[in-house]
């Protein structure tokens, strides 16, 4: 298999401050990497950094065997670079449907039902949410929506930054099962949480963070 994704020995400053010091990381090709770590460990900085919204100090970011180093964010999105933020991110007042479309409209695509058609094939529970503004939605509804947002650019690499927190059993089974339809489509998924959630055997393997540098068990 290729490397999807490598990252190789960076650096990344918060104003003067090291978050992350010479980290590491490779994804294969469709597979599924869980980044394990404590909150402040460094891996939301990480995602922000391969999305191109924070700098590298020193090392270099790859993606199918080009520097990511600076490429501007909006570039990195039309690689098929998705990004589901710990937060969700979702606009209230708009609905489903139009949160979905937001990153397509951005990059001009013009393939929106199609796109559409694909991510609800791998989270058909969206289907029936599409019209419904997303500031009704439940908190794991909103996950999901945030979820198939990622997914609709997001065809070649999905990070997903804490997706079953603070999520009941039932909806995180539904974004488990979700995300593993994502993963069987040949996406490469990057998970970053604070614990090991969901079957180890979800996963290819995992890679753990403390104080922005790799630990190894």
């Amino acid at each position: 298999m290729n490397s999807r994704l490598q990252v190789s020995q960076v650096d990344v400053n918060i104003g003067q401050t090291r978050i992350l010091s010479g980290f590491s990381l490779d994804i294969q090709d469709g597979e599924m990497v869980g980044l394990i770590g404590r909150n402040g460990a460094g891996k939301s900085t990480l995602l922000r950094t391969i999305l191109g919204m924070l700098s590298v100090k020193n090392g270099d970011i790859t993606f199918k065997g080009k520097s990511l180093v600076g490429v501007a964010p909006y570039e990195r999105a039309r690689l098929g670079i998705g990004y589901m933020p710990e937060d969700r991110g979702l606009i209230g007042g708009l609905t489903v449907r139009q949160n979905l479309a937001l990153p397509v409209w951005a990059r001009k695509l013009k393939d929106l039902d199609a796109r559409l058609e694909r991510v609800t094939a791998i989270v058909p529970e969206l289907r029936e949410l599409m019209a419904l503004p997303a500031l009704t939605l439940s908190g794991g509804q909103q996950k999901l929506a945030a979820l198939g947002r990622a997914i609709m650019c997001g065809d070649k690499l999905l990070m997903l930054d804490e997706p079953f927190e603070g999520v009941s059993p039932v909806l995180s089974q539904r974004l488990i099962e979700a995300i593993g339809r994502a993963r069987a489509s040949g996406i490469a998924i990057l998970l970053a949480q604070s614990d090991r959630k969901g079957r180890e055997s979800d996963f290819d393997r995992f890679v753990k963070i403390e104080r922005g540098v790799n630990v190894f068990d």
